[in-house]
């Protein structure tokens, strides 16, 4: 009984050194919080550079709540921005750019906000293992295809010498390929229903608006075969001659 209590004893003087060492020994958000600005920014900034998104988003964070009109303020709000589009967390890109762009629209640095809007909402469309194994993703709701190009062309509208205005414009040409693609998509899911005009309208929609893409051809194929479904033989012919005009090679024009 002796030998128990003494034992119970070493056990219990144990326990408690276990739990005081560790009380003592701070973990790393403690540690964080006791830094200044300029530490916790360091630290944001080591992050992003090793690839580290998820610890830069809470360090980034954890200023931007702490020190809200700092000197980092502005950096670390277009930081946050950056390291969200990485992690795919377009909710909170999206509002983050929002919120720079309302409250610093002269900002130096607000054209990379509005062009960083472009980048999320592309991303978010975008499914990368489907895109690896060469799936056609033309059938998908094109919704954030739609707002990136919308940003896009703002920042062109708004910052014509920005630097971003290039790429900008590269991205938008194959967006609105991708939504002539939809466009399409959609033409022949009602095609195979026998949904004739809808599908036509699909492919005028094409002409109007995406005149310019390589879908162009299909679009004039489509409205030449829905017409001919619904004898509808002089829009049929005005297609037609269309066809012809840009795309002599075409199986129909022929």
């Amino acid at each position: 009984m002796i030998k128990m209590k003494k034992l119970y004893s070493v056990l219990t003087v144990a326990g408690l050194l276990s739990v005081t060492a560790c009380s003592s020994s701070p973990d790393e958000e403690t540690a964080i919080k006791a830094q200044g600005a300029d530490a916790l920014y360091q630290q944001a900034k080591e992050r992003m550079e090793l690839g580290n998104f998820n610890g830069a988003s809470e360090t980034l964070s954890q200023l931007d709540s702490r020190y809200p009109f700092g000197p980092y303020s502005h950096q670390v709000q277009l930081d946050l921005i950056y390291v969200y589009y990485k992690l795919g967390k377009t909710d909170q890109a999206i509002a983050t750019i929002d919120r720079f762009t309302r409250l610093n629209p002269n900002h130096a640095d607000v054209d990379y906000a509005y062009y960083m809007r472009g980048l999320v909402n592309m991303d978010a469309d975008r499914n990368l293992f489907q895109e690896m194994v060469g799936i056609d993703r033309s059938d998908r709701d094109p919704t954030h295809s739609r707002d990136a190009f919308n940003d896009f062309r703002t920042l062109i509208q708004k910052y014509p010498e920005s630097k971003y205005v290039n790429d900008a414009r590269k991205r938008m040409v194959y967006i609105k390929s991708q939504l002539a693609k939809h466009e399409l998509s959609v033409a022949r899911y009602y095609m195979k229903r026998a949904a004739y005009v809808a599908a036509a309208n699909r492919g005028q929609y094409v002409l109007d608006n995406y005149s310019d893409t390589p879908q162009l051809k299909q679009a004039l194929e489509i409205m030449v075969e829905c017409y001919d479904q619904l004898q509808l033989d002089e829009l049929k012919q005005n297609a037609l001659k269309t066809l012809k005009l840009n795309f002599p090679d075409s199986d129909v024009a022929g």
